[in-house]
């Protein structure tokens, strides 16, 4: 196999997240909204040149690992503010986290996060009653803002990880920059073959 088809074969091999029931026309909104911003996570990770995951960015930028850990965390920071009674995934560390593990941690948390919001947007009355996304903010009743605050968060970062990968001299491929903004394709890799807007 050559270092090309390794690479390809890896790019098709994604962590699955499995959709929990909800019974809300917003709660499974909700839920493959999240879904698929977490493929997306895993686009981006899959097509970086393994080069630029740990290289130096300018001035004092964290590295392209550090913010992909930092991802992951402050979804584990969500979880146990604001659903302590699901299962913490753990914590990855900046110093030692490969690729690898950066997308199978972010593939547990996004499954973690997909519980939470189906828990709080589901309609039947469940456990996730507050949205606290930091120990010092006033927490919030659950909600769509919930849900745009965590992908607000996320596409923040994603920007980042684009720009210094540009910076350093590993552009993304442009396939894979299409690939982000494909709705479609993205909305039927996670399993909802209706597609954005509909309910399937």
């Amino acid at each position: 196999m050559t270092p090309r088809q390794a690479k390809v074969r890896q790019a098709r091999v994604r962590p699955e997240i499995t959709q929990p029931a909800v019974h809300t026309q917003v709660g499974r909104a909700a839920v493959r909204i999240f879904v698929a911003n977490e493929r997306m996570n895993q686009v981006l990770i899959q097509h970086l040149d393994p080069a630029a995951w740990k290289a130096k960015p300018p001035a004092k930028a964290r590295t392209i690992a550090a913010i992909f850990t930092h991802m992951h965390n402050v979804r584990c920071k969500w979880l146990r503010l604001s659903a302590p009674h699901l299962k913490l995934p753990k914590q990855l560390n900046r110093s030692h986290c490969t690729p690898q593990q950066a997308g199978a941690g972010l593939a547990e948390s996004a499954a973690r996060c997909t519980e939470m919001l189906a828990d709080a947007l589901g309609g039947s009355g469940g456990r996730v009653q507050k949205f606290r996304r930091d120990g010092w903010a006033p927490p919030w009743p659950v909600g769509m803002e919930m849900l745009c605050y965590m992908l607000s968060h996320e596409a923040h970062h994603r920007g980042q990880v684009c720009m210094l990968a540009h910076q350093m001299g590993f552009p993304l491929p442009q396939s894979a920059r299409l690939q982000l903004w494909n709705w479609e394709k993205l909305w039927k890799e996670c399993g909802s073959l209706g597609g954005p807007g509909c309910d399937s």
